[in-house]
């Protein structure tokens, strides 16, 4: 499957995310639930056509942004080593905002369910294939843990990017378990994904630094 087929499939996610909003609104009220506390209790709403239209229209303005960045990227040589794995997560992407859109008007149609589980659910599908991804990802400036040491060394962009991308899949797997603890669940994701980011961040820096030094100083043969 080429990169042609694998748009394709994210456009046609779009399609259908604003065909069940055409054929979802004659059904729902006026004001419909957007917002759900960590328990899974709604706590907003917005006007039906505002809410039928956010999920559809964001996809499809980020299906066009991803699609050009392997164009516009300054490293967009690099995109061709990891390009069916970028193509995927734009897949991934869509059919996120997809199960998101299609659980709200769900939800706003009368199914009560545990939103908050079900977003939890859908986040650590796409954190854990990140984490593939990202074991994959060469440098570039708009997919990974793009930090001014990652940027300006690929044994840095390359190390970080191992660590970067267990530590996702390990979120995943938290979060998964997380939500056997109910209304606790968002805090199985939300916990080790800002530990997740502040560590590579660090680990970024550390590397760079040690690199730096290995470099300026002598074999000490240690």
């Amino acid at each position: 499957m080429n990169s042609t087929r694998r748009y394709t499939l994210a456009v046609v996610l779009v399609v259908l995310a604003g065909v069940l909003s055409v054929l979802a609104a004659p059904m729902l009220p006026d004001q419909i639930v957007s917002h759900w506390n960590a328990a899974g209790e709604p706590d907003g709403t917005m006007s039906k056509a505002f809410g039928l239209a956010l999920l559809p229209v964001l996809s499809a303005v980020l299906l066009v942004f991803f699609v050009a960045v392997p164009r516009i990227d300054p490293y967009r040589e690099n995109f061709a080593t990891f390009r069916p794995y970028y193509d995927w997560l734009i897949v991934l992407v869509t059919a996120f905002l997809f199960v998101v859109h299609a659980g709200t008007i769900a939800y706003n149609l009368g199914y009560v369910f545990d939103f908050t589980l079900l977003v939890v659910a859908a986040v650590a599908v796409l954190f854990y294939y990140i984490g593939v991804l990202l074991t994959h990802a060469e440098q570039n400036w708009f997919v990974g843990v793009r930090t001014p040491w990652t940027l300006s060394s690929e044994e840095v962009w390359r190390r970080t990017h191992l660590l970067a991308g267990r530590l996702f899949k390990f979120t995943a797997l938290v979060s998964l378990v997380g939500l056997l603890f109910g209304e606790y669940a968002v805090y199985f994701l939300l916990v080790p994904a800002l530990a997740t980011a502040l560590g590579t961040v660090a680990y970024s820096y550390y590397l760079y630094e040690h690199i730096d030094h290995s470099v300026e100083s002598p074999d000490t043969g240690l």
